[in-house]
């Protein structure tokens, strides 16, 4: 196997009032966190993730098992926050997923996923406002998340919210 080193950027949003009221299209609705939903966010970052870089760059994406042992790791987190981790669903089926962590009084936005055929709804959007407006309910001014420099697409959707470059990382991965 060899060692291959992704480029990755930390970005960063100063919170304020102002944030938009994240909006679904018509057929879309919040499924709020419930404990009960680990298994359900686990098996939706799996649809999200599994044929997309970062399941390269994580591979605990790649794999159902590794998501759901990935979602219980976050759940465990003592900064874990309910209001800022949601899921979307399609009627009865769960199409998108993000899940919030505060990390020394930051917000740390974590896996904000959508499956392939529901993308284009600018449900990545809404989710990321809503674990955004999750943050600053709890007080939270502060939030961050790290992207992969590749994927120009979710680059462009935290530009759009108002998120800044803050940091250029590097993350290791055996190929």
């Amino acid at each position: 196997m060899a060692l291959t080193y992704f480029k990755r950027f930390r970005m960063e949003i100063d919170l304020a009032e102002w944030l938009a009221d994240p909006v679904l299209a018509d057929g879309y609705g919040w499924v709020p966190w419930d404990d009960s939903l680990v298994a359900v966010h686990a098996d939706t970052q799996f649809r999200s993730f599994h044929s997309e870089l970062d399941s390269t760059v994580f591979p605990c994406l790649g794999d159902r098992y590794g998501c759901l042992r990935l979602m219980r790791e976050i759940r465990r987190k003592p900064g874990f926050l309910p209001n800022a981790t949601w899921l979307v669903a399609f009627g009865r089926e769960p199409c998108g997923t993000i899940q919030g962590v505060v990390d020394q009084g930051v917000g740390a936005i974590q896996n904000l996923g959508v499956v392939p055929e529901h993308r284009g709804h600018q449900l990545g959007r809404a989710l990321l406002l809503k674990a955004l407006l999750g943050f600053y309910a709890y007080g939270v001014r502060r939030a961050f998340l790290e992207v992969t420099a590749e994927n120009s697409g979710a680059i462009k959707l935290y530009r759009g919210v108002g998120f800044r470059k803050s940091k250029t990382l590097y993350k290791a991965s055996e190929l």
